[in-house]
């Protein structure tokens, strides 16, 4: 059994370590619940910028005149992969870099071996781990999570999009956790482009009759990249409340694993204490029976 003074080390280090995670917890519930309210509030919006979208575009002959749907044999594929800048958030961050990673050598096997599957990093350590493993990362944009708004987004949005109109890639996918609650988080993988209309006109079979100024086909055509930015947003900020909500889960776990370490060193620390003065106690009887018998 260990001495008095590690054990006592030992206790102090843990209750340290106890009182950082601690606060930890309560920065990330504090910024969980504004992250959440944004999230809550956006979904409803980017749902229904959705929808309409679905349903003006079920009467337009030529949809493949967005270059936005203008789907193409796929022979190079960009992955979007969006983590956190920091750790200490559980399997947030690697579950979102394992699954790119399947993607890539799975679903596009033939690309990745040819080396025509690049990745756009949003987040710290997605671009540690693939630089790790030599995969191609062609652009980081860490320090979007400083100022996480659309405005600061929607060049970012647009350099994935002209990616496409420019047919430097044949597929654009997105990987993120979308946020459910404060202890789960979605992993999700989403075909950013092409836009597969023809799938999106089919899941709906409301019609709604609509008055368009100018026209329905020059609505459609600026709604599409105001769409594309928006559900772009919608991913970051899904993102972002899922990091706070995983991070305050694994610091709450953090937290009850260090109090039930310090409670089993305390007992530790008493049954070595206990242990110590029985000694003393039978050394000092010891010497007073060995004067005894003289």
């Amino acid at each position: 059994m260990a001495n008095l003074k590690e054990i006592r080390t030992r206790i102090s280090s843990v209750t340290s370590t106890r009182q950082i995670t601690s606060a930890m917890k309560m920065v990330s519930a504090s910024k969980l619940r504004r992250a959440q309210n944004i999230i809550m509030q956006m979904r409803p919006y980017a749902n229904k910028l959705h929808e309409i979208l679905t349903h003006i575009s079920s009467g337009i002959d030529d949809q493949t005149d967005s270059p936005y749907s203008k789907a193409r044999e796929v022979n190079k594929v960009l992955i979007v992969v969006i983590t956190s800048n920091r750790g200490l958030c559980g399997a947030f961050n690697s579950n979102v870099v394992k699954q790119a990673i399947n993607i890539a050598t799975t679903k596009y096997e033939r690309q990745c071996k040819n080396k025509h599957v690049d990745f756009v990093v949003i987040g710290k350590k997605a671009e540690e781990y693939l630089r790790s493993k030599k995969l191609r990362v062609i652009a980081t944009y860490h320090q979007i999570y400083d100022h996480l708004s659309f405005e600061n987004i929607v060049p970012i949005a647009e350099s994935i999009m002209q990616h496409y109109v420019d047919k430097d890639y044949d597929r654009i996918e997105i990987v993120y956790n979308q946020f459910k609650n404060a202890a789960v988080q979605i992993l999700t993988t989403e075909q950013f482009l092409p836009i597969e209309m023809d799938e999106l006109v089919a899941q709906t079979h409301i019609q709604h009759d609509y008055i368009f100024e100018p026209t329905k086909e020059f609505i459609i055509q600026d709604l599409i990249p105001k769409s594309l930015k928006i559900q772009f947003f919608k991913a970051l900020l899904d993102s972002y409340a899922a990091e706070h909500g995983a991070r305050m889960t694994a610091m709450h776990k953090a937290t009850d694993n260090a109090t039930d370490m310090i409670r089993g060193l305390k007992l530790n620390y008493n049954k070595a204490r206990q242990a110590s003065i029985t000694n003393e106690i039978l050394e000092i009887v010891g010497g007073a029976e060995a004067l005894s018998n003289k």
